[in-house]
């Protein structure tokens, strides 16, 4: 029963970590990810990254994106369609391009290189909601193209990871969970879910929250709206996107439902109180300082390659679209996490044999340092945000 100790170690220092982080103006994630720092290899070793932690930090992360689609505006998400797509492909492009030129410098192969900037093309938006949450910022347009960027985002780096693995390896790859083993049915099978998604909105969801409010249960709503969820998760993988995919059009479509209030105030609780707080210290779980001096010279010039080219790749792609440039800011702040997708792509890769076991550790150590600088970024980012509109409105 160790993994009661491991849960309740967890849930405390995570609760006083994300207080003190608020009490002096950090966001909370912040304090969470530090938890997983501490507590996990790199320092005190008191918990690690097994099969227990996983499971309830891949739930936490489903039910997060689940909330962050509770509370997304459909017809935002429709009126900004454009411009996130404009935001996620060029920051797909820029990253992969200047990431392969900096793999170069180090003596990479073209499709070592290729690889090394296709996993810091990867976004990972959960912790990015979480930050937008905490500044009541979700609903803004900004927040809506960065959610509505980060889904075609990860689209797009599943796609590249595919033809990648099957172009350069002769290993099976994992994507997510599901193994990449022919890109024509992959891709029939992702365009055959988004036509699930629309049926879901239109029929599905309506449907099986009717039943839901018929059931003479306690909370059958919520239990239904996490059906939902999970299901929509599930297929995602199954199809080889990632569950936060299915997670978020999942609450999307609940959201139009008049169950959507009810749903909300119960599924936050349920989130927060355990899963959420798990996902984000699984991220500081996989932060170590093997080698990590000796690859400073490697380390320090990519972290700051990743920051810089997801900032101001996917801010050009939305200034490029006639968004002003602190909406440009505050959108390339948002999509610079990398987290879970990032670990994902450069695990397939180690497998597949495209990423050295040389500089493993070092593009995890980047991928840790560029998820935990990312939430300072967007804070700074909304905040001069707000101080210019109160500044305008005085």
């Amino acid at each position: 029963m160790s993994y009661l100790g491991t849960l309740s170690l967890v849930l405390i220092t995570t609760a006083l970590a994300g207080h003190f982080s608020r009490r002096v103006g950090m966001p909370a994630v912040i304090g969470e990810l530090l938890v997983g720092i501490v507590l996990g290899p790199a320092v005190l070793g008191l918990v690690t990254n097994n099969s227990f932690v996983h499971t309830f930090s891949e739930i936490g992360v489903i039910i997060l994106m689940f909330i962050a689609g509770l509370e997304s505006d459909l017809e935002l998400l429709k009126k900004y369609l454009k411009p996130a797509f404009s935001v996620a492909v060029c920051g797909v492009i820029v990253p992969v391009g200047l990431v392969f030129l900096f793999g170069k410098l180090f003596s990479f192969s073209n499709e070592q290189a290729i690889f090394l900037g296709v996993t810091f093309a990867a976004t990972s938006v959960s912790i990015s909601v979480e930050v937008l949450k905490e500044l009541h910022f979700l609903d803004s347009k900004e927040g809506t193209t960065i959610l509505g960027a980060a889904v075609i985002d990860d689209i797009l780096a599943v796609l590249i990871l595919s033809v990648l693995v099957s172009i350069f390896s002769d290993v099976a790859a994992k994507s997510g969970g599901h193994v990449q083993s022919n890109i024509g049915l992959s891709l029939v099978l992702q365009a055959l879910y988004f036509a699930g998604i629309y049926l879901l909105f239109k029929y599905i969801a309506p449907f099986l929250m009717g039943i839901a409010e018929k059931l003479s249960l306690p909370s059958s709503v919520v239990l239904m709206s996490v059906f939902i969820c999970m299901g929509m998760s599930y297929l995602a993988e199954e199809v080889g996107l990632s569950n936060v995919v299915g997670a978020f059009f999942a609450g999307v479509a609940v959201a139009q439902t008049p169950c959507k209030k009810e749903i909300d105030s119960n599924i936050e609780p349920i989130g927060y109180a355990v899963f959420i707080p798990m996902f984000f210290v699984s991220i500081g779980l996989n932060m170590t300082f093997d080698g990590f001096f000796k690859d400073l010279i490697f380390i320090i010039p990519l972290t700051i390659l990743a920051l810089l080219t997801k900032w101001i790749g996917c801010g050009f792609g939305a200034k490029i679209l006639g968004m002003s440039m602190r909406s440009a800011d505050i959108i390339g702040a948002g999509m610079v996490s990398r987290g879970e997708m990032a670990l994902i792509i450069a695990q397939v890769g180690y497998e597949a044999k495209l990423l050295s076991s040389d500089f493993y550790s070092g593009v995890i150590i980047v991928i840790i340092l560029t998820t935990v600088i990312a939430p300072f970024m967007l804070k700074h980012s909304v905040m001069a945000q707000k101080k210019a509109l109160k500044e305008k409105e005085a």
